[in-house]
């Protein structure tokens, strides 16, 4: 305990605490000596990084319990089915770095429920690289990352629709076809429509504020 304690740069009493509030797992026990390892050790240091952002022992003690109710990594990322999406290793600090201010308990447990998130020891597994980025992007633009992650929950309700149809019209009329050509082509229709929509969208959104801005000006004459 001791050697742990020196190695993270806290006291004995401080770890006695952690360990006593659940914010460390137990250590190993061979008989009546006790091991601490490397993942006591990065838990330590998580919870260090923690509090120097600002979190509260209560709050990092909530993170701790999400994280290990998280689902395997395996059974989020599909056991070895096919993606065209790049998983992401991160730390807890990377984590907080990519969403400032945004890393609470509830944003997590939903993360986890939807699948973007597993843990896998100390570590935390984002199912794709490119949605992490995009959902990061998103907060520094202004949007509440809670927000992304319901918005997240309803436009996948409508991509499963989606490839429900693609995978029923390759069932029918291209089952021979290889798959690997074929998701891309489906795919790339889903982002011409996708695109045509938003401008669409777009245009009624600025006709509907000149319009208001025009009945504006005529109340005020």
């Amino acid at each position: 305990m001791e050697e742990l304690a020196e190695e993270a740069g806290i006291t004995v009493r401080t770890l006695r605490f952690y360990r006593e509030r659940g914010l460390i797992p137990p250590p190993r026990r061979e008989g009546r000596i006790t091991w601490y390892d490397s993942h006591h050790l990065a838990r330590l240091r998580t919870i260090t990084g923690l509090l120097e952002r600002g979190h509260t022992l209560n709050g990092i003690a909530d993170l701790a319990a999400t994280f290990e109710s998280g689902r395997d990594v395996a059974e989020v990322l599909g056991l070895g089915e096919p993606t065209e999406e790049t998983p992401v290793r991160l730390t807890p600090e990377q984590l907080a770095d990519y969403f400032e201010g945004e890393v609470t308990p509830e944003n997590l447990a939903t993360a986890l429920d939807l699948g973007y998130l597993a843990t896998d020891g100390d570590e935390i597994v984002h199912i794709s690289r490119r949605l992490l980025e995009v959902s990061a992007e998103l907060v520094r633009e202004g949007v509440p990352l809670a927000t992304v992650l319901s918005t997240g929950r309803r436009i996948r309700e409508h991509a499963e629709a989606l490839a429900e149809i693609f995978v029923r019209v390759i069932q029918v009329h291209a089952a021979d076809s290889p798959i690997d050509k074929l998701r891309p082509l489906a795919r790339a229709v889903v982002d011409a429509e996708l695109s045509m929509a938003l401008d669409r969208r777009l245009r009624e959104t600025e006709e509907t504020e000149e319009d208001e801005r025009a009945g504006g000006h005529r109340q005020g004459r």
